[in-house]
């Protein structure tokens, strides 16, 4: 039967962040249905043909399926569905009188969105997802894969991991048992599944292409698994599992450099099992993700300072400059100047491998440490700190009494933005007398130079008599004078 030429429909993206609404597809799929004219009826009868099918087994073997093992785990994921309410602002709605002619213009209007999520404990109802999923979202509901919808409670995330946990009250619920990611190898075959473009239920397979993947800028602290099984809007929050049937990652963006033209080009990244059961112990046990730290600031390696430290050309790593009084880097003896080269058994090439791997640590963890000194290397052994992620200013100088000093979100430190964030200013305090605003973003100072928020307290230890912060305020810089 001669069949009509079709448009063919392109649905690729990006980024898989976020979900996608359902409903414009089907309004794309039911314009191309509208579209496609009748197929024309034969003019002469087809003689039949006979009909064969695949042989269940040759010589002997069974032929190879993922079906026996997708009955059991895709019951296991949901899809998710968030609603949130967002303010219109409308400059004509301040006047009362416009206010009283059109009463009827919405305030407010609803962003709707789409994702996918893993049952990971059945008999409590946790549903393991990502924390841009439900990030903002007043109401969740997931929809099981027996068709029951229920409304979900959010029991915490995780925005430097992308981790979420979120809990339904149902029985007859499927879980996924977790891997342990950190047996992957490169070659290993995995199938993600989830929900892309609102098509729920979605299987698609591939291989591990890479493990230990970081160095992107735009997520936070980075330990993915990439793969080649295609990962597209709505797969976020998804299984990806191994051929047993075990979840080994949470399906969370592909990278696309050309963006939606480009299609599927098979560089999907996935949320390692074992740093999400982590993540998840954390925030079922405290509400909260405590994270351990060295205690160190650090510089890049150039061609200058290996030659002046008298290191092989080359030679990569992060170069220490200072060490915090009281942190775990001090108690296992770092010293201004090393060079660390390796924590943990990974390779730290520079600053951010080494800030990257700390906050992937718990408080308390015992790190092995290779550093360089005078050009010879040193074994050490390191016990990881809590580090505050926000505080007072009145804690870190009198002049920044009635602000919270925060660190900046993984993210944007990812992209190599480098400061403390004010996350909040008390209105008439001493700090709001000086001009500082929340949402500044506190760039240097004349205290010292400092990356982040240990090391903006280090450099005010001894208070400068005159202390100057220069800000970014929007896309703004400029100094003030804190009194």
């Amino acid at each position: 039967m001669k069949r009509s030429t079709g448009t063919l429909l392109a649905l690729t993206a990006a980024a898989a962040f976020g979900g996608f609404a359902a409903t414009a597809l089907n309004e794309l799929m039911d314009n191309r249905a509208q579209a496609m004219p009748a197929a024309p009826a034969p003019a002469a009868a087809v003689p039949a043909i006979a009909s064969t099918a695949l042989p269940a087994a040759v010589d002997g073997q069974p032929l190879p399926s993922l079906a026996p093992m997708l009955r059991r785990v895709m019951p296991a994921v949901v899809s998710i569905h968030t609603k949130q309410r967002v303010a219109v602002r409308n400059p004509f709605f301040d006047d009362p009188f416009f206010r009283r002619l059109f009463p009827q213009v919405p305030q407010e209007r609803i962003n709707e969105s789409l994702g996918s999520g893993v049952i990971i404990d059945a008999a409590r109802g946790y549903v393991l997802t990502n924390h841009h999923v439900v990030e903002g979202a007043d109401d969740v509901s997931v929809t099981l894969a027996d068709g029951r919808t229920l409304k979900a409670e959010f029991l915490g995330s995780d925005a430097d991991t992308d981790v979420a946990l979120i809990r339904i009250p149902a029985e007859n619920l499927t879980g996924l048992p977790l891997g342990d990611s950190g047996q992957l190898q490169v070659g290993d075959y995995v199938v993600a599944i989830g929900n892309p473009f609102g098509l729920s239920q979605t299987v698609t397979s591939g291989i591990v292409s890479a493990v230990g993947r970081s160095g992107i800028r735009g997520l936070g602290y980075q330990n993915f698994i990439q793969t080649d099984a295609s990962i597209n809007p709505g797969n976020s929050g998804g299984a990806l599992v191994n051929l047993r049937g075990e979840l080994v990652g949470i399906n969370t963006a592909s990278l696309n450099p050309r963006g939606s033209m480009a299609g599927n080009i098979g560089l999907g990244l996935a949320i390692p099992s074992n740093l999400a059961r982590d993540v998840v112990h954390q925030l079922v046990t405290t509400g909260e993700v405590r994270r351990g730290t060295l205690g160190v600031d650090t510089q890049a390696l150039d061609a200058r300072l290996v030659r002046t430290l008298g290191l092989a050309d080359g030679q990569q790593g992060a170069l220490v400059t200072r060490v915090h009084a009281g942190s775990g880097a001090a108690a296992a003896g770092v010293r201004p100047g090393d060079v660390v080269v390796e924590a943990g058994g990974q390779r730290i090439s520079d600053p951010l491998s080494l800030h990257n791997f700390e906050g992937l640590q718990q408080v308390g963890s015992k790190v092995p440490l290779v550093v360089l000194r005078d050009g010879k290397r040193v074994d050490l052994q390191a016990t990881l700190r809590e580090q505050p992620r926000a505080v007072d200013g009145s804690a870190v100088d009198p002049r920044l009494s009635g602000a919270r000093l925060a660190e900046l979100p993984e993210s944007q430190r990812q992209a190599r933005l480098r400061g403390v964030l004010v996350e909040a200013v008390e209105s008439g305090s001493r700090a709001a007398r000086s001009g500082l605003r929340k949402g500044d973003l506190i760039i240097a100072s004349s205290a010292g130079s400092f990356d982040d928020l240990a090391s903006f307290r280090s450099t005010l230890a001894e208070p400068p008599q005159r202390l100057v912060l220069r800000i970014v305020r929007g896309n703004v810089q400029g100094d003030l004078v804190m009194q």
